[in-house]
């Protein structure tokens, strides 16, 4: 089945690629979830649209990148949450948790689709996050979880 990817997918593509996939895949999985729409002959002006907001919001060059990177590497993120008494959190931290965290310390602006965090953020104390800002460039940055 041809699809139009909404969303950056890891390992098929970036938003406004045409891909082709399994019924199942795209069926069951990345149309209900809106990561992909079904490709027509008029879904062009949905992939033109698409790819202009992806390089609007999108980090154009290599340098571009590695300035960020070093703004993000040098800012000190802590992020304030409700937490127990034995330090596990009630819920998780979100990536949208940790870009507001970034905003806060007047960190540079960085998309919450960019931000990865490995494994789900329960406890209190320091974790490591990686924002992807470029195919090239990833940024580690240390969020220290405190409870609130």
């Amino acid at each position: 089945m041809k699809i139009i990817l909404t969303n950056e997918v890891s390992g098929l593509g970036t938003a406004g690629d045409i891909v082709e996939v399994k019924d199942g895949y795209a069926r069951n999985y990345l149309v209900p979830r809106g990561f992909a729409i079904r490709w027509t002959k008029g879904g062009q002006k949905d992939v033109d649209a698409i790819r202009r907001a992806r390089k609007i919001h999108e980090i154009q060059t290599l340098e571009q990148a590695n300035e960020v990177k070093a703004k993000l590497e040098a800012v000190a993120v802590k992020l304030a949450v409700r937490a127990g008494d034995a330090g596990r959190l009630f819920g998780s931290v979100t990536p949208s948790d940790v870009v507001e965290a970034i905003k806060a310390v007047d960190g540079p602006l960085v998309d919450k689709r960019r931000v990865e965090i490995g494994s789900p953020i329960k406890t209190t104390g320091a974790h490591q996050v990686t924002v992807k800002l470029h195919s090239d460039v990833v940024a580690k940055i240390n969020v220290n979880v405190v409870a609130a």
